[in-house]
């Protein structure tokens, strides 16, 4: 049996820590940057229409962690001229893909309870997301009977005391519906 010198051990010690460290950074890295996103944020906006008209919408989004990946749930409520409220409500999973800093969307488990993409060309929208510095994307691409396409982007970036939200809509290459808003963080 061969005796390690006492400095060779510590030596060996301490690269094994150094090594289980960076490991850990780096498994904590897999879904971390999302992390800076989470929170609840509310605020309303002035939709701008293709003819040019607008619309005026209450919105709230709320970014929660979800295993390696994250959750992105969002409302967008339109007052009517009789006073009633129409809502639309979305909540999507977001996963690790095998591309740094995008994410596949998790919308459905597949016959494995895999969670796996909606399929564009039967009429599900096919949805993933981005980090790129201080802004989380959602992109959502639609396939019509026609074979045109609708392509929605959700640009939610940090900024001080909340997100700033900038949504479009492009329909076969023309810009259908716009808009750019302040989302303030509520508190937890």
């Amino acid at each position: 049996m061969t005796i390690m010198p006492p400095l060779a051990a510590a030596r060996l010690w301490l690269s094994a820590l150094v090594a289980l460290v960076l490991l850990a950074g780096l498994a904590l890295a897999d879904g971390a940057d999302a992390g800076r996103f989470v929170g609840s944020y509310t605020g309303s906006a002035e939709i701008k229409m293709a003819d040019g008209s607008t619309d005026q919408r209450d919105m709230s989004v709320t970014i929660s962690q979800a295993g390696k990946g994250f959750t992105v749930a969002w409302t967008s409520s339109t007052r009517k001229p009789d006073g009633t409220i129409k809502a639309k409500s979305y909540e999507i999973d977001f996963v690790p893909s095998d591309q740094e800093n995008v994410f596949a969307a998790a919308m459905r488990k597949n016959v494995f309870g895999h969670e796996v993409q909606l399929d564009p060309m039967k009429g599900e929208p096919y949805v993933w997301a981005r980090i790129n510095g201080d802004t989380l994307t959602v992109y959502s691409l639609f396939v019509d009977a026609e074979g045109g396409y609708e392509l929605q982007q959700y640009d939610r970036t940090l900024a001080e005391g909340g997100l700033e939200l900038d949504f479009q809509r492009v329909s076969n290459g023309e810009i259908s519906r716009s808009v750019h808003t302040f989302l303030k963080r509520v508190p937890s």
